[in-house]
């Protein structure tokens, strides 16, 4: 992993925001969102070594290099978003571990991590925020927000489950929020805007323009309902 700086970062005791692309891309939606609506600032960004996909153009390759960017705003650190996670453990350790380096340095004492919550529940346009933490008491804290706790036992994996492993080796407060979704395939943007309503609750942060989530869920509907009734191939149900 390459990892860059692009400005010195003048900032302490900001809340961070950590997360990557999961199921429904709930995650990567969310973080892309807050980066427009906060109009953060690129000061640093990671790249994988070598690309993880290429792409035929019809008779050559090309390909993208990925990389994710922390971000940073009015009292905000905005790590993550974009396409794709880390494709080994060693990798995501990384990664991980470097989340961590940069909260210690910006005296960051809660890291807030965004996910997808896979349910059979019909919740129809209206899906739940589940939180989980990193201590009994901040669950007892953030239950009187009004926000429902995780169910029972689970793993959660990948970066926005394991940074709050990392978080809690290192002392730091974690919290991570997980929109309900019922199908893993398909973006799930009201998932996405429920967990920005969440963190508005937890954070105090505005968030503007978050009508046009339910507008592009809206779109996807759409087209969802289109493919169903005209019988298309690419169709699942």
């Amino acid at each position: 992993m390459e990892f860059v700086k692009v400005e010195e970062l003048d900032v302490s005791k900001p809340i961070m925001i950590a997360a990557m692309q999961d199921m429904g891309n709930v995650g990567s939606i969310a973080i892309d969102f807050i980066n427009k609506s906060k109009d953060t600032r690129c000061f640093r960004y990671v790249s994988p070594p070598y690309p993880n996909y290429v792409v035929d153009k019809g008779g050559h390759i090309d390909f993208q290099q990925e990389k994710w960017e922390y971000r940073y705003g009015d009292g905000i650190i905005v790590f993550g978003g974009g396409a794709g996670q880390p494709q080994t453990n060693q990798e995501l350790y990384e990664l991980c571990q470097d989340v961590i380096d940069v909260a210690k340095v910006h005296s960051v004492q809660l890291i807030y991590t965004l996910g997808a919550f896979h349910t059979e529940r019909r919740y129809g346009k209206d899906p739940r925020t589940l939180a989980t933490t990193t201590s009994h008491e901040l669950t007892e804290q953030i239950r009187k927000f009004g926000l429902e706790t995780t169910p029972g036992q689970s793993l959660i994996t990948g970066f926005n489950g394991l940074i709050l492993g990392y978080a809690k080796a290192n002392s730091i407060q974690g919290i991570g929020l997980y929109a309900e979704i019922d199908d893993p395939q398909v973006p799930q943007y009201r998932s996405a805007k429920s967990l920005l309503v969440s963190l508005e609750k937890l954070t105090y942060q505005k968030f503007r323009g978050m009508e046009e989530l339910d507008e592009i869920a809206g779109a996807i509907d759409s087209e969802i309902d289109r493919m169903k009734n005209s019988g298309d191939p690419l169709y699942r149900p």
